[in-house]
């Protein structure tokens, strides 16, 4: 078909358009407009305020659809559900990703239960699709009721700036509890980027679209076929260990670590401003598609809290659902503790975090960084959980609890009755940790495969994740739903 002039980066995109940014150049291809027009009437417009198609992003088929606030707020009717059924059902049948733009005032009041039920079905088809192709929900404005649902069901959620998404609108808000919220208040990007339920913000709808191809690059088509391979491209060149410092509290950005390790240095992080104290990212590896989790020592020290647990489990499951290879770098002091912690069910959430790994059939390699205590250790993918490979640094400590802690407890009346009991605290606390905490013992009992150099890093990962290329996928039955 021929492409429209596309609007420029300040002006908001139609529906039309918004397809055709995220598409290659005449490959956009309308679904069921001659028949819904006839259907509809002459006022209706194709698809009831909803476009569908199909295209190719980077050469690769996609479906899509695009709904249109223009007419009727992009409520969503009958006919509107028919079409967006229609493009999640041709996505299953040819297994291709598929992407919604999504901005709509909820189900159609003069539709009623028609409406309602065309909610349902479109829910019941994200269900049957997920795990199965990835699902990719952007949110170009408001997204009222049964529309900001549908979303939610997605494997990945993308707001604009200017968009808003809640179930009931700052109008309803208002009335029933009497608190006076703007819609940004109410659901905008600062609210839902920081609770999990959007994954990536983007300035408009231009940049929206263009962050959906970025996105696709990192997925396969679906749940059978590897994300490809792309040509080797060499990292910055910043030995990877420069950047952790080694006084054990000081802190550093993580991501600075995994940029000297990925090619050209370039990562995509997921919900970045969500329990910020873990770092869940798509980068290559030499050309292959990887999924970096690593803890974050600029944020609570890179512990594990259940925010965090539950942010890392859920891009862990993503993971394995579409065969993308799992690099996790791990330096952190354990869990969270505290009685926040504990109300907020962090058992239950560490939990969440155990058994993503414990399931993961993708190749998966870990790299202990700095240091690595308690059940933190386990939970981030030990060798235990079925970690493939298991590499360490020197300078790495590992164990039930740092050597200072450890001593307290295991000493505590030699140490209170000593005539200098820091002295001897120090002193025990250095034959502790040269005796359990060091790397080469953990690597003699068989918790850690191998103690490498960091300039060792991406070499030995890259060949851990060629070995295992030929390990055949295992079918999982549960797909991307949150919980």
């Amino acid at each position: 078909m021929t492409m429209a002039p596309i609007a420029t980066t300040e002006e908001k995109l139609t529906p039309l358009e918004r397809l055709e940014v995220l598409c290659d150049p005449d490959s956009l291809n309308l679904l069921r407009t001659d028949v819904l027009s006839r259907r509809m009437g002459e006022k209706a417009r194709p698809g009831d305020g909803v476009l569908g198609a199909t295209g190719r992003v980077d050469g690769r088929p996609v479906a899509c659809f695009a709904q249109d606030a223009s007419f009727a707020g992009g409520s969503l009717g009958e006919a509107h559900a028919d079409t967006v059924v229609s493009v999640l059902a041709l996505a299953q049948r040819t297994r291709v990703p598929v992407i919604g733009f999504i901005e709509s005032a909820g189900a159609r009041m003069q539709e009623g239960l028609a409406a309602l039920a065309g909610y349902g079905r479109i829910f019941h088809h994200h269900v049957a699709l997920s795990g199965e192709v990835p699902q990719i929900s952007v949110i170009c404005g408001a997204c009222a009721g049964g529309g900001s649902y549908a979303p939610a069901l997605t494997d990945f959620v993308i707001m604009t700036e200017n968009a808003s998404m809640f179930l009931t609108g700052p109008g309803v808000v208002a009335a029933v509890t009497g608190e006076d919220v703007t819609a940004q208040e109410l659901g905008g990007h600062r609210v839902h980027d920081r609770n999990g339920v959007c994954h990536l913000v983007a300035a408009n709808d231009l940049d929206a679209a263009l962050l959906v191809r970025d996105l696709l690059d990192f997925l396969p088509q679906n749940s059978e076929t590897p994300a490809a391979i792309w040509p080797v491209v060499d990292p910055p060149g910043d030995a990877p260990d420069s950047f952790v410092p080694a006084e054990p509290r000081k802190v550093y950005d993580v991501r600075d670590v995994a940029r000297s390790l990925l090619d050209g240095g370039r990562l995509l992080e997921i919900s970045p401003r969500l329990a910020r104290n873990v770092v869940c990212a798509f980068g290559r590896l030499e050309g292959r598609s990887v999924g970096i989790v690593a803890n974050q020592p600029r944020y609570l020290g890179g512990v594990l809290d259940s925010d965090a647990s539950q942010k890392a489990a859920r891009f862990v499951r993503t993971c394995n659902l579409f065969r993308i290879p799992l690099l996790v770098l791990v330096d952190t002091p354990g869990f969270l503790p505290g009685t926040k912690q504990e109300k907020l069910g962090v058992i239950r959430h560490g939990a969440k975090l155990v058994h993503a790994f414990s399931e993961c059939t993708v190749p998966r390699v870990t790299i202990l960084m700095r240091k690595a205590f308690g059940g933190a250790f386990i939970a981030m993918n030990s060798k235990e959980l079925g970690a493939d490979f298991v590499y360490a640094w020197p300078s790495a400590q590992l164990g039930v609890m740092g050597a200072m802690q450890a001593v307290d407890i295991i000493h505590r009346r030699d140490i209170a009755a000593a005539e200098d009991p820091e002295a001897l605290r120090v002193s025990l606390a250095a034959d502790y940790a040269a005796e359990h905490l060091t790397p080469a013992a953990a690597s003699a009992e068989g918790h850690v495969d191998d103690v490498i150099e960091p300039g060792e890093t991406r070499e030995r990962a890259a060949a851990a994740f060629a070995a295992l290329d030929s390990v055949p996928p295992r079918r999982r039955p549960l797909g991307n739903i949150p919980l």
